[in-house]
Order: C-alpha cells, then structure tokens, then sequence
C-alpha cells in the first residue's frame, strides 16, 4: 500500500474538526534570508530601519508568516489527506508582527465539504497561527481540492 492510498479521502473528513499545529520558531537568520529574497522592505531587512519604524524593530513578511501557516498546515493536515490542488485564499489577515525568535503554533478547523464532481469534494478550512503568548498573528480561510471515493 502506498503513502498516497492511506491518506485520507474527503469522504473521511468531519466538519467542525480542528487539527492542532506543531511549534516553529522564527529565528532573525531566517526572517532576514526570507525578506531579502522575497518582500526585501526596509523594516524587514535592516535593523535600523525597523528600530525607527512603526513596530520599533524589525518584523517578518506577512508573505512569510503566510508560508509558515502553510508548512505547519502541510505537516499537521495536507500530508495526511489526498490533496488534489488548493483552489483559492479566501480571506488573510496579518493580525500583529511577528518578531525574530518567536514561536508560532496554530491551528486548522474544517468549515465545510462539497462533493462537487466525481472524486473529488471542496473543502473550506480556517485557519490560525498564535505567537508563545496565544496571541493571533494570522487568519485564514482557504479551499482546498480533496479526491473522494468514486
């Protein structure tokens, strides 16, 4: 039996389950080399930029942010589903800086199921991502494509 064939079908999904994250922390090296490869702002590449800022230091991208929810999504919910394709971000919201050296945690709660071809059903999460202080620093709502059983 395959990876692909134990993962779960749309059809195995339960409304209302909320599917728990594990801990990442952001270190400066790395919100440094994310920045200045792919949102290169001021305050989220130079030190003293971000000291004199609007958030006294520097802060990660939101894009950044964004792609820890999705590895942290992966890990915990997408790796253990038959995933087809993600289809659309609904609604993102960046809800407080994220700093070098905190750790996010979060989860993911499935909202609905629509089996809308043969094999395959839309599935709409929310989703959220909390600092050590159970602060939110980020909100989602996202479809994702998942195969259901013929």
């Amino acid at each position: 039996m395959t990876t692909e064939t134990r993962r779960a079908f749309a059809d195995d999904i339960e409304p209302g389950r909320r599917y728990q994250f594990e801990a990442l922390t952001i270190s400066e090296t790395e919100l440094l080399d994310f920045a200045t490869q792919w949102d290169p702002q001021s305050f989220h590449i130079d030190s003293d930029v971000a000291e004199s800022g609007a958030f006294g230091g520097l802060i990660a991208s939101g894009i950044h942010t964004l792609a820890v929810f999705q590895r942290l999504a992966v890990r915990a919910v997408f790796d253990h589903w038959q995933v087809i394709a993600g289809r659309r971000l609904l609604d993102v919201a960046f809800l407080r800086p994220v700093r070098p050296g905190d750790t996010l945690t979060g989860s993911m709660t499935v909202h609905t199921i629509v089996f809308d071809k043969p094999g395959r059903a839309l599935v709409t999460v929310g989703g959220v991502l909390v600092d050590r202080d159970d602060r939110e620093v980020l909100t989602t709502t996202m479809e994702v494509f998942v195969r259901a059983r013929d």
